[in-house]
């Protein structure tokens, strides 16, 4: 069961401090489909507000932990920001609207109930690997997104 998204982090001393001015999103770093949606995300968020971790790195693990979460599976991407936790449905939303128009547009799906699209999403998460793939190693940031990436 997740912790509550309010339960703070910076408190927690299981957690290495890391840089929390941005935007934070973990992933699946093993997942072709995750690490898609990263490519996506670094392709469009030309404000560069975003920063990455992988799951599979001490913080990333720390930071599932922390919350609750699975630290083998990690069926969900998970947004940290300014010390909040986003899970499932609700961070992808929030980080399609922190891309700006038009992604931003996806906070329309806000008007489907979130314990539906959290289902959608659960489907997707539990089949991901099914559907895209799994990596032999974790996905490494090129050059130009290097610094982007904590971890």
């Amino acid at each position: 069961m997740a912790r509550s998204a309010d339960y703070t982090y910076r408190d927690d001393p299981s957690v290495p401090a890391f840089a929390d001015d941005k935007p934070l999103i973990l992933f699946d770093g093993e997942c072709v489909f995750c690490s898609g949606w990263v490519q996506f995300l670094l392709k469009r968020d030309k404000e560069k507000r975003y920063r990455f971790i992988v799951a599979q790195t001490p913080l990333g693990e720390a930071l599932y932990r922390h919350y609750g979460l699975e630290t083998r599976d990690y069926e969900t991407n998970l947004l940290i920001d300014k010390g909040r936790a986003y899970y499932k449905s609700d961070a992808t939303i929030r980080m399609l609207e922190g891309l700006g128009l038009p992604w931003a547009l996806a906070g329309v799906l806000r008007i489907v109930p979130r314990r539906i699209a959290d289902v959608v999403y659960g489907v997707v998460a539990r089949n991901r690997l099914r559907i895209a793939g799994r990596r032999e190693s974790c996905m490494v940031p090129t050059a130009d997104v290097r610094e982007r990436f904590l971890g």
